[in-house]
């Protein structure tokens, strides 16, 4: 969602960085430059002015124009005041009391029962007892794909009820007596806000009085997002904020003016349309990753939650006892693949963001290819790989789907991963979890 504004602020701050001394006309035409990027990235423009102030008066205040690294202390500056922007720190949700309450909004169409589910998930995860509530009995299906969602996680939706009121009383008295921790109500939604449907979550949110009011908005509308939250937390005083579709290709200025205009922090991101597609919202991160810095902390993050722990260790015993073969290889590969794409990855280690904009070319269907000829050999050969003659090679090739040149790139690949690997060990360098040879 960022590319666009990524590459035009570290275009304006390299330029910036390149000169030896910096005057307050140099900092004034870097400043306009980045001021162009932010309202073409669609912020609010009073958010936008309120920023390039901010800038100017700590880069002079600082008087960055005698320093001498005076590029380097702006970019600084801006990555601070961007993570002032969008809320300094991470906020977590309030699951002070048991059952905890919370409560999603939104318009129809945000994604916010796909939201829910993946709320859901992601708090399961962490050893929470969960209840979600459907009480969005307006829109045709929506308490059928909550209930969907609800099964396909080993979760239980609340229905009974006749109103959104009555649905959500009971969902909050089930989680009591069965000791849930959290207990998660999908509010209906509408097409656009009117005051039948704030009654409506008014009178839910007076009784239950939930711990969270979440409002769920669409990135991809940019402002439009913004003035919808706007006009819920004045209706409904919201807590937080979760954005969908930060995947997608819209400018991302939703993001970065949200948290000024509504003063609520953002506390989740969805990023994709899987329920695991979904982030904890870190300012700080985000402010990193806009200006090409990386984020790091996410990948480890990822890497912690998805690679299987046991089978790395037992890959470096392999690796320390020279038996690492093209079973491992593969293994390995699909652990690199349980990352996401990989533009995503790239995204978040810092000085390789930019390779998404080169004609540096991320072909994942070679990654699938890769894996399709190591499984099309026999266990003997993926374990003994100088049994790979030409005939075996050929059939290997027919297998896949691809041809010999193919089969013979993958071997020099699994060679040249060995050989890297028996250089590390002589170095007593320690491996990432999974290997990562490409």
């Amino acid at each position: 969602m960022f590319d666009s504004l990524s590459q035009r602020l570290n275009s304006v701050l390299t330029n910036l960085r390149r000169k030896g001394k910096l005057t307050e006309k140099d900092l004034d035409e870097g400043l306009r430059e980045v001021r162009l990027a932010l309202l073409e990235a669609d912020v609010n423009y009073k958010v936008v002015k309120r920023f390039v102030d901010k800038v100017k008066e700590k880069a002079l205040g600082q008087n960055i124009t005698e320093s001498l690294t005076p590029g380097q202390q702006v970019i600084m500056i801006v990555r601070d005041e961007l993570v002032e922007m969008m809320g300094k720190r991470r906020t977590d949700l309030n699951a002070s009391q048991r059952p905890s309450i919370w409560m999603m909004v939104g318009l129809q169409g945000s994604g916010k029962t796909t939201t829910t589910g993946k709320l859901a998930r992601y708090f399961k995860a962490k050893g929470k007892k969960i209840i979600l509530a459907a009480t969005d009995i307006q829109r045709p299906a929506a308490v059928e794909q909550l209930e969907i969602l609800g099964k396909s996680l080993d979760i239980p939706v609340y229905t009974q009820g006749k109103t959104p009121l009555e649905i959500a009383r009971g969902a909050k008295n089930q989680g009591i007596r069965q000791l849930a921790d959290i207990v998660i109500i999908d509010t209906a939604g509408r097409l656009q806000i009117n005051e039948e449907l704030m009654e409506e979550l008014r009178e839910t949110k007076n009784e239950l009085k939930p711990n969270e009011v979440l409002i769920v908005a669409d990135a991809m509308t940019g402002q439009e997002a913004v003035s919808i939250a706007e006009a819920f937390n004045q209706k409904l005083s919201i807590t937080g904020i979760i954005l969908t579709k930060m995947d997608g290709d819209a400018r991302g200025g939703a993001a970065i003016s949200m948290v000024e205009v509504t003063g609520r922090p953002i506390v989740f991101m969805g990023v994709g349309e899987k329920l695991e597609d979904f982030e904890p919202f870190h300012p700080d991160r985000l402010g990193e990753r806009i200006l090409g810095m990386g984020d790091v902390l996410t990948l480890i993050e990822e890497v912690e939650s998805k690679i299987d722990v046991k089978k790395a260790q037992e890959l470096a015993k392999r690796i320390e006892k020279d038996k690492f073969d093209l079973e491992d290889f593969g293994a390995q590969l699909a652990q690199v693949r349980s990352l996401g794409p990989l533009d995503k990855i790239l995204d978040k280690i810092p000085g390789l963001s930019g390779l998404k904009g080169s004609d540096v070319k991320i072909d994942e269907k070679e990654l699938i290819r890769v894996e399709a000829i190591i499984q099309s050999m026999t266990p003997e050969e993926r374990r003994k790989p100088d049994l790979l003659n030409g005939s075996r090679k050929k059939r290997i090739a027919k297998g896949s789907g691809t041809d010999v040149t193919d089969v013979n790139r993958v071997l020099k690949k699994f060679k040249d991963a060995k050989k890297m690997m028996q250089r590390m060990k002589k170095m007593k360098g320690r491996m990432p979890p999974g290997g990562f040879p490409f």
